[in-house]
């Protein structure tokens, strides 16, 4: 094998697990389920946690600031804004999740009518 075809592979393979790990992080509901967030949370109802349809109806107006705030708040936890349980720091999951978890539950705001 020569050096350019040594290359071209590990371009090839490079891009296949950027690839892969592009796609699970559009899987909000699988990176829910991954890092326990559905312990406390769940789509449409109040766990111990609001919904997250409540958190999306909520702070869907700001846009991307929005994202990023949801994202601070998944890795840094929270209180006093849903009430007297306080959410938990969850610094296992990297800023990369953190954001497409937050992206997700955006994602599951109702339109305004």
């Amino acid at each position: 094998m020569s050096g350019k075809q040594i290359v071209a592979c590990l371009a090839i393979i490079a891009f296949n697990i950027t690839y892969a790990r592009a796609q699970t992080l559009t899987d909000g509901p699988q990176l829910a389920k991954d890092n326990i967030c559905m312990g406390c949370h769940q789509v449409d109802k109040t766990r111990v946690g609001p919904p997250f349809s409540a958190v999306a109806q909520r702070y869907m107006a700001g846009g991307q600031p929005m994202i990023n705030y949801l994202a601070n708040s998944i890795r840094k936890g929270g209180r006093g804004r849903w009430g007297a349980v306080p959410m938990p720091a969850q610094p296992q999951v990297s800023e990369e999740e953190a954001t497409a978890l937050a992206a997700w539950i955006l994602s599951l705001a109702t339109p305004a009518k």
